[in-house]
């Protein structure tokens, strides 16, 4: 399934119904008078917030959306029917906005919450309602008003206990597919992750949702890289995971240069619960591990965790530490 965090989509509700200018007319009685019902309501367009989505994908191809018209009165005081409601489905995260794309209207923080983004029209009064003493014939009737229509954006920014940050290639899908039910892509070149990846860990009855996002560079903040295009789904996230590669000539370098981006896309992103671990151990010797991990820490103020080969005593422990680190 293809990733898609924003979407414009055009929603009309659906019309009222007219009012019946009706007359009984029947054999036998004298004095018929006016018998004209009322005209439907029409069909409102409403948001709803569903924990199995997680991308705006069905939107892509239909972006017209148009809710059904209410049915004209008839005679015999019948009303018109009403139309039916349309109900769009959006995942969790999502952020409703005008046609500007940034006048907020509305944010789903929860499952099953429902927004009217587009009232139907009510419908018209037939003219049975204008019945008096004095006007015992009324011919008067009312139209149905118009349903609203707009033109909205769909913005969707993933709702994750965790997310996972780091420079390209440093091990954040291998990680993911390694402690959650997710398969993301992996492989030896950067920027594999196109997409921001979601994925579940379950370890003692605890549940925690991790995203890993695409790699971070030098100036994404400003449209490099990818990292423009995802920064705002590590704004959901109450806790990062920041993965390191222990491997690379200068972590503390590297470790800053993604926090840089973090805080010059928003000052609120440095403010979040952080913990480090450092990927690829394995890959040096143990001396030149304790060195780099004492310089490194001297100014860091978290919990820093290193991660070798993930087998299956490594995952479970590093598990254990996240979940309680999440809760």
């Amino acid at each position: 399934m293809k990733f898609l965090d924003q979407v414009k989509i055009y929603i009309k509700a659906g019309n009222g119904g007219d009012g019946s200018p009706s007359f009984r007319r029947e054999k036998f009685i004298e004095f018929g008078g006016p018998d004209g019902g009322d005209g439907g309501n029409g069909g409102s367009i409403i948001l709803t917030s569903e924990r199995n989505l997680n991308t705006l994908i069905d939107y892509r191809y239909q972006q017209h959306h148009k809710a059904q018209r209410g049915d004209n009165g008839a005679g015999q005081n019948r009303t018109g029917k009403s139309g039916e409601d349309l109900f769009l489905k959006v995942p969790i995260g999502t952020q409703v906005f005008e046609e500007d794309n940034k006048t907020l209207i509305f944010d789903f923080k929860k499952e099953g919450e429902q927004f009217v983004a587009a009232s139907g029209g009510k419908g018209g009064l037939g003219n049975t309602r204008f019945k008096s003493s004095t006007n015992r014939a009324p011919k008067k009737i009312t139209k149905g008003t118009k349903g609203e229509e707009f033109t909205i954006w769909l913005q969707l920014k993933t709702i994750a206990d965790i997310g996972i940050i780091g420079l390209p290639n440093a091990g954040k899908s291998s990680l993911l597919a390694a402690i959650t039910n997710a398969n993301p892509k992996i492989a030896n070149y950067k920027f594999t992750t196109l997409n921001p990846n979601l994925g579940v860990a379950n370890y003692d009855d605890k549940e925690v949702v991790l995203a890993d996002i695409p790699g971070l560079v030098e100036g994404a903040h400003e449209g490099v890289g990818l990292g423009i295009q995802f920064l705002k789904h590590i704004e959901r996230c109450k806790s990062l995971l920041h993965l390191i590669d222990i491997t690379n000539l200068d972590i503390k370098e590297s470790y800053d240069q993604v926090k840089k981006e973090l805080g010059s896309y928003s000052s609120e992103m440095l403010k979040k619960k952080e913990i480090i671990v450092l990927n690829k151990i394995d890959l040096i010797d143990e001396d030149i591990q304790n060195e780099i991990i004492s310089e490194f820490s001297k100014n860091i103020d978290c919990e820093i965790i290193t991660l070798s080969t993930l087998n299956k005593d490594s995952v479970a422990k590093l598990k254990s530490k996240i979940i309680n680190y999440a809760s």
